[in-house]
């Protein structure tokens, strides 16, 4: 039974119902359609944990999916899914897919730059401060960008930037 017939949840029908009415009044193929649903009820599943769920919906919605911009949020999704069970390198690989099909996601550049502000920091803790060092830089990066792209988010990373003196004057106007 499709996620969008079994929804116990008030938020998530309310979602549904939405997402069903889009999808009818949506000028798009039977296919990209069909690629909505797919991501609507792997996203369904993902905020409610179901994991292997999730990703099930999300790999059948990327074979249908043709539009780059709305692949590039499946694969950060992927990607989130991903991080959250501490998988970090294959969650930045989804988050780099991402970004190569939409380099202008200020999410997935943050979350990168997450996992390498985390890997970082523990190479610092392992006595590798050069590496960590190398890694948090590389966070830096990201986080300019990503602040670049939406100056409004990301306060926290604006402030580390700043207190670390890794910011640049222009990224913040």
């Amino acid at each position: 039974m499709p996620r969008s017939q079994r929804n116990d949840n008030f938020i998530d029908k309310t979602f549904t119902v939405m997402a069903d009415i889009i999808l009818k009044a949506l000028p798009a193929n039977k296919k990209a359609k069909e690629a909505f649903v797919y991501y609507r009820d792997g996203m369904s599943a993902q905020s409610e944990g179901e994991y292997a769920e999730a990703l099930e919906n999300y790999y059948e919605a990327l074979k249908l999916e043709e539009d780059s911009y709305d692949k590039s949020y499946i694969l950060y999704n992927i990607g989130l899914i991903h991080a959250s069970n501490g998988e970090h390198e294959r969650a930045l690989e989804y988050y780099f897919q991402a970004i190569d099909l939409n380099p202008r996601h200020p999410s997935a550049l943050n979350n990168i730059a997450v996992i390498y502000h985390y890997q970082g920091e523990k190479l610092k803790e392992a006595g590798k401060p050069e590496e960590g060092e190398a890694l948090l830089d590389k966070a830096a990066e990201f986080w300019r960008e990503a602040i670049r792209i939406a100056p409004n988010n990301y306060i926290e990373a604006q402030n580390w930037l700043k207190t670390t003196g890794r910011s640049q004057i222009d990224v913040f106007f």
